[in-house]
């Protein structure tokens, strides 16, 4: 896994959560993702370092602006590669894990042509 790949990764999954629950902590990322305290806290540091997110006084993360187009960015190719994948009769399971892997990898003029196909089908 790349650095822009687990960067994404984490930005992904604060906005999951934030879609979710009220507010998120690093324990809420730590369960979620089940990666160890350590390796959440050092990611996050990085995050923020790079102004992709904020931690205030109480421990909850945000998004910023910029953080938050990453993560909507990465999310709508999860799922729409996902719900394709699933259509053509990949088990749900193995469509999640599969968007995963090529979500971060996959161009955006691939993407976008993946996408209209998709939106015109479905």
């Amino acid at each position: 896994m790349d650095k822009n790949e687990s960067r994404e990764d984490y930005l992904e999954r604060i906005l999951m959560l934030s879609q979710k629950q009220d507010s998120v902590r690093a324990i809420d990322i730590v369960k979620d993702m089940n990666f160890s305290k350590p390796s959440v806290s050092i990611a996050l540091k990085k995050l923020k370092a790079d102004d992709l997110i904020t931690i205030d006084q109480s421990n909850n993360i945000s998004l910023t602006k910029k953080g938050f187009e990453i993560a909507s960015s990465t999310l709508e190719r999860h799922e729409i590669l996902s719900k394709l994948l699933v259509k053509l009769g990949v088990s749900e399971d193995v469509a999640l894990e599969d968007a995963c892997k090529i979500e971060h990898d996959l161009s955006n003029e691939s993407f976008e042509k993946i996408k209209e196909y998709y939106n015109k089908t479905h």
